[in-house]
């Protein structure tokens, strides 16, 4: 059995607009009704597979869990990481969560990463599966099928007959080329795209690590050791994690490691890590065109056009190799071979302090979610979805006074020492410091009006008293 580790931490930036820190393209249905990490999770069940051990940071950890619940798949931990420290930590603590089964194999996958061919990828997995098992640290390598320069390669030390999944012998790792040089590479057969997924025993990587990274071993085993349970989450000790190295597992064990083996895959594999690898995988028309249900192209040529917002249309007239991505509240037009430089226009965005360059108008939330319909100075109104039996923090607020009117459903509200069932076209007013909580005892969404006033509005302006989900008063971000 195979234990599949599932890297979901990244924030996935260069999907701007689609992909923000507070919501990234992992947890997105970029390319379907499931999202990439539902997609992910799925690929890697079965009865060859264990449940999968998460790999997330501290806001994405209900997100994770929802989404998991969503499609029927039990997990086997979900690790909050105290912050990004790249891969190799982040394995190296999976790794050891699982140490007490020495001979086990481990999966390293990242949770963004979309496979067309579901059985090409078992194939090579059944294959990696045999050499991790003889003690082999096993790489993946993709067919290219473009001179992609945004991906790292594989050098073999020979070149392929075919690109069956046989495992082969490497001979370098070599960074993301330049054009001239990825032409040249995938005219070989001797050069595949790194795929960043990975397998081996737990007691082989740890060996790797003790060898070759020796410094992140004691840091990493002491994060694990004194990490805490957190209702169903597991969070690794911070000071511990402190002290770690950031660094890819490919730089700390893999380019200098001499008991590699790459398995060969050729199964319509994309990581979709920018617009232009999103238009390359797409359906696309007769005139090269990638157009989504809200998009309309005209004259257009090799042109994505997306929008992802039902009440904003985007149409393309004569455009020729443009990429056009609209949400609710923000606007990418690109030359498609521009697209990755999205993460410089986003740290500009970050230095001139917009809002849309982190966060969406919707924001999520363990209990359901909230969007900002309009804000003033004085006053904010807010959209407030609450799923069924779920229950807002018990709460007040030092500077802003609350009136809730529901529009669909209906609510158990407490006000003090005060509490009542509020159905449709019923409203309740919540003064300021007024202890309040708002709670779905149905069973379909709870919708609700929210009218804000105050001096101040931000949404560290909370002071919790009771929480189902062990949020505390500084946690802000998951109000």
């Amino acid at each position: 059995m195979i234990t599949p580790i599932i890297l979901a931490g990244g924030t996935g930036t260069r999907l701007w607009p689609l992909s923000r820190k507070a919501f990234p393209k992992q947890f997105t249905e970029l390319t379907g009704s499931e999202s990439l990490f539902q997609a992910t999770a799925r690929r890697l069940s079965g009865e060859q597979f264990n449940a999968p051990v998460v790999m997330t940071q501290s806001d994405f950890r209900f997100i994770a869990a929802e989404q998991l619940d969503a499609i029927e798949i039990e997990q086997s931990k979900i690790m909050i990481e105290p912050c990004g420290k790249n891969t190799a930590p982040a394995i190296l603590a999976a790794a050891l969560t699982l140490e007490s089964t020495p001979d086990a194999i481990m999966m390293v996958c990242p949770s963004d990463h979309i496979v067309a061919d579901e059985t090409a990828f078992n194939a090579a997995v059944e294959a990696a599966a045999k050499k991790a098992a003889k003690g082999q640290l096993v790489t993946f390598g993709i067919r290219p099928t473009r001179p992609e320069t945004g991906y790292g390669y594989l050098e073999l030390a020979e070149a392929l007959d075919s690109f069956e999944p046989n495992p082969v012998a490497l001979q370098s790792f070599l960074e993301k080329p330049a054009l001239k040089a990825a032409k040249s590479m995938v005219a070989e057969n001797r050069f595949l795209w790194n795929a960043g997924i990975f397998m081996f025993k737990v007691d082989t990587i740890i060996r790797a690590f003790e060898t070759y990274a020796p410094r992140m071993v004691a840091p990493v085993r002491a994060a694990v050791q004194t990490a805490r349970e957190d209702l169903c989450f597991t969070r690794l000790d911070p000071k511990s994690w402190d002290r770690i190295e950031d660094i890819s597992i490919d730089y700390a064990v893999m380019e200098v490691a001499d008991n590699l083996s790459v398995v060969p895959m050729d199964c319509g594999w994309s990581d979709l890590g920018s617009w232009r690898s999103v238009w390359e995988d797409g359906d696309k028309d007769n005139d090269g065109n990638v157009a989504g249900v809200a998009a309309t192209a005209i004259n257009c040529k090799n042109t994505l056009l997306r929008s992802d917002d039902e009440n904003v249309e985007v149409v393309g007239l004569g455009l020729d190799d443009i990429t056009v991505v609209a949400t609710g509240d923000a606007v990418l037009v690109a030359k498609s071979d521009q697209s990755e430089q999205v993460k410089d226009a986003l740290a500009n965005l970050k230095k001139k302090k917009i809002k849309q360059a982190t966060e969406f108008n919707r924001c999520h939330r363990p209990w359901g979610y909230y969007e900002t319909l309009s804000l003033g100075r004085r006053f904010q109104v807010k959209r407030i979805m609450v799923k069924p039996g779920a229950a807002l923090s018990l709460q007040s607020h030092v500077h802003r006074a609350e009136h809730w009117v529901v529009v669909e459903g209906s609510a158990n509200v407490t006000v003090d020492e005060d509490i009542k069932l509020i159905s449709e076209n019923q409203s309740v007013y919540i003064p300021l410091g007024a202890v309040h909580r708002l709670e779905n005892p149905g069973k379909v969404p709870l919708h609700l009006i929210e009218v804000q006033s105050g001096a101040y509005l931000g949404e560290d302006d909370i002071v919790r008293y009771e929480d189902v989900y062990a949020r505390t008063t500084g946690e802000a971000e998951l109000a």
